[in-house]
């Protein structure tokens, strides 16, 4: 694999992990197992059938705990300290033939595209469940999954794609973030005043 292909591969598996670490990695294990698709660095390690099984096995976990409300919040909350770790993981895995140094950077940008990715949903997520109906809550997990499949398939098979998406994604959350949280907080604001109200009304 070739240097962009390499830092496509790295890019768009550390990103994407932040969305669904599961899918990600049980993707690339079948993609390098079936398709015979060259790993770079130690990601040869995701095809063996046991990462695969437990990849596969969390991620029909987290597939039904992401579209229920309230959970998906407590799962993103949980793995707020999962993926971004393994997002950083996954890069410097990317670069294990480089040297140290290569393996460090990547390791710390990795870690950053997975905390911006992971707070993008996290906060979107929570946001959608300011609302009772629960529709809209699965429409997004499954545009998560779909995103997090079709993200990892683009990085083996159309690498500069996978690198103009992640690029735009980082801008997005950088800007969607800050606005989220100042809703979620308006929110939260509008709860406590009603619960005031209430308690003084009893």
């Amino acid at each position: 694999m070739d240097m962009t292909g390499t830092l496509a591969m790295a890019m768009g598996s550390s990103w994407l992990s932040g969305v669904n670490l599961y899918a990600t990695v049980a993707t690339l294990g079948l993609l390098g197992r079936f398709a015979h698709v060259p790993l770079p660095g130690n990601l040869d390690a995701l095809t063996s059938w046991w990462v695969i099984g437990i990849a596969a096995f969390m991620y029909t976990i987290e597939f039904i705990a992401d579209k229920i409300p309230a959970v998906d919040t407590a799962w993103d909350a949980i793995h707020t300290f999962i993926r971004v770790p393994a997002g950083a993981i996954l890069a410097a895995a990317t670069f294990a033939k480089f040297d140290s140094t290569i393996q460090t950077i990547a390791l710390l940008v990795g870690g950053g595209l997975a905390l911006t990715s992971h707070s993008a949903k996290a906060t979107t997520r929570a946001a959608i469940n300011t609302s009772p109906e629960p529709v809209t809550n699965i429409v997004a997990s499954s545009a998560e999954d779909v995103l997090a499949i079709g993200g990892i398939s683009l990085a083996v098979f159309y690498p500069v794609a996978i690198i103009i998406i992640v690029a735009i994604g980082v801008v997005a959350s950088l800007i969607l973030i800050p606005k989220l949280i100042a809703y979620l907080r308006r929110v939260i604001g509008f709860m406590e005043n009603w619960r005031a109200k209430l308690r003084d009304i009893r």
